[in-house]
């Protein structure tokens, strides 16, 4: 890999990790992952995460950026980690609503009430 390329696979390594995603080589990509190029040569090929893993990567991250756990959080955080996780389609993932209430040490008719209550205050 020339600098460039080495450049390139370091520049969107952070995209990657944070959406759960693993670098490869391209010689090592299947046919569900993504591979880079750069300049006409393949760089890196990108193998993306299970929905469900992608789910629990996110609350990890979420949890890291609060610098606690997601139950530790007070309602109006709890409610706002809701909305951003709706956003991010977590919800349209299987056993979504139990996952993220799990993580907020909440109940699932909880979360449907903060998902409720977003959608009527933006009139939906």
């Amino acid at each position: 890999m020339s600098g460039a390329e080495d450049a390139f696979a370091q520049a969107v390594k952070p995209l990657v990790d944070a959406m759960g995603g693993k670098l490869l080589a391209p010689a090592e990509a299947q046919d569900d992952d993504v591979v880079l190029s750069w300049e006409g040569e393949e760089v890196v090929a990108v193998r993306l995460p299970q929905l469900a893993d992608s789910l629990e990567h996110i609350l990890a991250a979420m949890e890291r950026r609060h610098g606690c756990p997601l139950s530790e959080l007070d309602r109006r955080t709890k409610q706002a980690v809701v909305r951003t996780l709706e956003a991010r389609g977590a919800f349209s993932v299987r056993h979504g609503v139990e996952t993220v209430a799990a993580a907020l040490g909440v109940s699932r008719f909880t979360v449907y009430n903060y998902l409720n209550r977003e959608n009527a205050a933006r009139g939906d």
